[in-house]
């Protein structure tokens, strides 16, 4: 049996999200509140894996958690991309007319603003989670509450549906990183049989030095799929790069690497692992 270290309650999306990557495989939660919390999970214990939220088609790229990547000792072996649908919920006797306030995270309610602004009458309040949401209003029972969460979590925690797919744009999805202990990895997933790579470092506030290392990664065939820039505190105007990248050679890939080594600094591999 696998442990997986999730943010959030069971019935949350990164609870979907790990039930649906480890299809058919028997798996234990557990549920951390933060994002900090699953890298510690993996510290003490380097058997957990952990599954993080990475970016989302609607409300971008979690900015912090690749500042969490960086910093940790984890390497990514999987990703999993998620479709999200957000329902409302509340307890089985309340119904349209008593429910006077919606709890969710507040991603959840911010891809759900046009049904919120069609239901003006609804206080929003932000909580640190979907699902723990429903499962506060259940277990304490909180008449005229309401929360926004998968049916999924509605149906785990005895709540009522009152309307399915809230969420403003049907494309929303999610894209889920899966991480584990360096030692465990080649266990988990063989780095020879990757079809994507994340990659970070830093380059010289030189003029064309990015430049250079996307022409480097177009000659050896490699994908740019992704590029996330964030400044390095204390240094002006200087950047880490996230990068995503595919490739059909894995040996290509690595000669790639190589090659763009010399001109980066402080190159770092998060994961070697297949596309989705």
């Amino acid at each position: 049996m696998k442990k997986i270290a999730i943010q959030g309650e069971v019935g949350s999306f990164h609870d979907i999200a790990a039930h649906e990557y480890f299809s058919g495989e028997q798996i234990e939660l557990a549920c951390c509140s933060t994002f900090e919390e699953i890298f510690n999970a993996i510290r003490r214990d380097p058997t957990t894996i952990g599954m993080l939220a990475i970016e989302n088609t609607i409300a971008g790229s979690l900015l912090h958690n690749y500042e969490l990547l960086r910093q940790s000792d984890v390497t990514i072996i999987g990703e999993h991309k998620l479709h999200i649908e957000h329902s409302i919920c509340c307890l089985p006797e309340d119904d349209w007319e008593s429910i006077k306030e919606v709890h969710s995270h507040p991603v959840a309610l911010q891809q759900c603003r046009n049904f919120l602004s069609a239901h003006a009458e609804l206080k929003a309040v932000e909580a640190e989670d979907t699902a723990g949401s429903a499962e506060y209003i259940a277990s304490h029972h909180l008449s005229g509450w309401a929360a926004i969460c998968s049916a999924y979590a509605a149906d785990i925690y005895g709540m009522k549906v009152l309307e399915q797919d809230i969420h403003d744009n049907k494309h929303n999805y999610t894209r889920f990183l899966v991480v584990a202990n360096p030692l465990e990895a080649p266990e988990l997933f063989p780095a020879n049989k990757a079809t994507k790579a994340s990659l970070v470092f830093s380059l010289p506030h030189e003029e064309g030095s990015l430049s250079k290392i996307l022409t480097i990664l177009s000659f050896y065939g490699i994908n740019l799929t992704k590029i996330q820039s964030l400044p390095i505190i204390g240094h002006e105007w200087e950047y880490l790069f996230y990068v995503d990248v595919t490739f059909d050679s894995f040996t290509r890939y690595r000669q790639s690497i190589d090659a763009i080594t010399p001109l980066a600094r402080n190159i770092k591999i998060l994961g070697e692992y297949s596309e989705c």
